[in-house]
């Protein structure tokens, strides 16, 4: 079983069992692959004027298509109500965050090679975020919309007594939560 994130000495340091860090690199691996998935769309013909080769930027010209998966809608969200301006920032600034959201996916991955993991603050903030990108898809899949859904997923702790596929789902979003719950304290307390 996990052990909490706790602040101290060596900076901030939890525990998780191989099977519980199998699973959450499993889950970082399927969260990369959906946001690999989108960043091909960004890949720009190879007879692309050379400044827009050079920045990485797409020309105006070359609309994104809007984004079909929910889950992935909630990890690259639209920056206005605007659809207009939501369409420019998401040209300008998507590439980037899909890189930066990747790349902390990919840290978080190696350092659940050991079952102990000590951090510093940087390090743990990375993690937290790879591990809320995991826990804003699972809550999509879930269909995490108010309380009363929240309570639903809650009630899910029992792993002998889960029979369906949204029961599991339930219970992995329930270990996501309370280990980025703990990561989360232990950061807090290192501010403090």
């Amino acid at each position: 079983m996990a052990k909490a994130f706790k602040n101290g000495s060596k900076g901030i340091t939890g525990t998780l069992h191989s099977a519980e860090r199998k699973l959450i690199r499993e889950l970082f691996s399927d969260v990369i692959e959906m946001l690999e998935e989108r960043a091909r769309l960004h890949q720009l013909p190879e007879d692309i004027d050379p400044l827009y080769a050079l920045t990485g930027m797409r020309p105006e010209s070359m609309d994104l298509p809007p984004i079909a998966d929910p889950a992935l809608a909630r990890l690259l969200p639209d920056a206005s109500d605007d659809a207009v301006a939501a369409a420019e920032h998401r040209r300008l600034t998507e590439a980037d965050s899909i890189a930066q959201k990747v790349g902390r996916l990919r840290e978080a991955q190696l350092l659940l090679e050991t079952e102990k993991l000590v951090l510093d603050k940087d390090a743990a903030t990375r993690f937290a975020q790879a591990l809320n990108d995991v826990r804003l898809v699972l809550a999509e899949r879930l269909q995490i919309r108010s309380e009363e859904d929240s309570a639903r997923v809650a009630e899910v702790l029992d792993a002998s007594e889960v029979e369906t596929p949204e029961e599991y789902m339930s219970l992995v979003y329930n270990l996501i939560s309370w280990v980025l719950d703990t990561l989360m304290g232990a950061l807090m307390d290192a501010e403090s």
